[in-house]
């Protein structure tokens, strides 16, 4: 694939300052990038790599140009976001699966697929199924009863939606998660496990990725609800009745217990885990383990900083005498109350000693 820069930077929004007439092939890292590679400047810790580059073109901020270094730039108000824009015009990702249903797939005969729709081969596609525009259901995908997909959404191989989920357009689901299963919903009666069906749904807006081997839960009464433009990486736990807010994006190997609501524009860090029925408010950073509701938007954390192995396991004993020092130190504390009236009583008497 190849395009001009000049074409590169009208589709962006980007200022060429060199040769708007170079020929770029592919976009490279800004230490490897060569004359038809285009590359980017989003980290501070990288400027240092840059006189050096010998990248056809750079996209970078104004203040990051540099003038008569002879390397073309693509002035941009935010290079990564640039980058992201310019990746998607080099995209050479493939189809989930050939145009049209393939032979092998079984389709109900009650089941609305659009004519532009696509069917892989061995796929299930379930009676009462409405599939959207464009959407592409790939090979030995499972679509369960009375469910709706919309338009240009692409599941790759192997993904499993359960029955009565609903799915908006433009949605990438990568191979492996499964939407709908059952949550984990039990009651106890002397010691045997009774399960709760799960009478819920999952319903998921638009924009909307998950990534490989992640599960989301259907609803036990309510539905599990993903709003529009949200990001889930691989491997993640959404159980029932969780509720995600719009733009918020949760990294690998996190874990939502039930009916857990994270607000609009949210940011759960790898491995971090949410107590189930806790509410978190909008633009909230969290990475570690959630244990209550968090009503005010910033930074939480709640690992500890790893260390070196002598001195972590120096420390760890000392973790078992906290409740022992509180002990002391409440008792302590005790000691100089009492202690205070007596004090009191003596600069009394000091005072009066000193008037006569």
């Amino acid at each position: 694939m190849s395009m001009l820069l000049k074409d590169i930077a009208e589709k962006i929004g980007g200022r060429i300052i060199g040769n708007d007439a170079a020929e770029i092939l592919r976009i490279a890292n800004l230490q490897t990038a060569n004359k038809d590679e285009i590359s980017f400047l989003s980290d501070k810790k990288m400027h240092k790599y840059l006189a050096e580059s010998k990248a056809g073109a750079v996209l970078v901020k104004e203040e990051d140009v540099l003038p008569d270094s002879g390397i073309t730039f693509v002035v941009v108000p935010n290079p990564y976001v640039a980058f992201a824009r310019v990746a998607q015009m080099f995209d050479t990702t493939p189809r989930a699966c050939a145009p049209g249903i393939h032979p092998t797939a079984v389709v109900d005969p009650t089941a609305e697929i659009d004519e532009t729709a696509s069917v892989g081969a061995h796929a299930v596609i379930e009676s009462g199924v409405k599939i959207g525009a464009g959407t592409q259901i790939g090979p030995n995908c499972f679509v369960g009863k009375n469910t709706v997909i919309g338009k240009n959404t692409k599941l790759w191989a192997n993904v499993s939606v359960y029955h009565n989920c609903v799915i908006g357009d433009s949605c990438l689901f990568q191979s492996g998660c499964v939407v709908g299963s059952d949550g984990f919903g039990y009651a106890n009666e002397r010691g045997e496990w009774i399960k709760i069906p799960q009478l819920g749904r999952v319903v998921i807006g638009n924009r909307v990725e998950i990534g490989a081997s992640t599960a989301v839960d259907r609803g036990a009464v309510d539905d599990t609800v993903i709003e529009d433009n949200v990001i889930i990486d691989n491997q993640v736990q959404i159980a029932h009745n969780d509720k995600i807010g719009y733009g918020t994006a949760i990294a690998g190997a996190a874990v939502l217990a039930g009916s857990v609501e994270l607000g609009k524009y949210c940011i759960v860090g790898g491995t971090s885990v949410f107590d189930g029925h806790i509410k978190i408010c909008d633009g909230v950073e969290i990475l570690g383990q959630v244990g209550k509701n968090i009503n005010k938007p910033g930074k939480y954390h709640s690992f500890l900083p790893v260390l070196e192995a002598e001195k972590w396991w120096k420390l760890f004993p000392k973790m078992y005498s906290v409740d022992r020092l509180a002990e002391k130190v409440k008792a302590l504390e005790k000691i100089v109350q009492e202690l205070r009236p007596s004090e009191k009583a003596a600069d009394a008497t000091d005072s009066k000693d000193s008037s006569k």
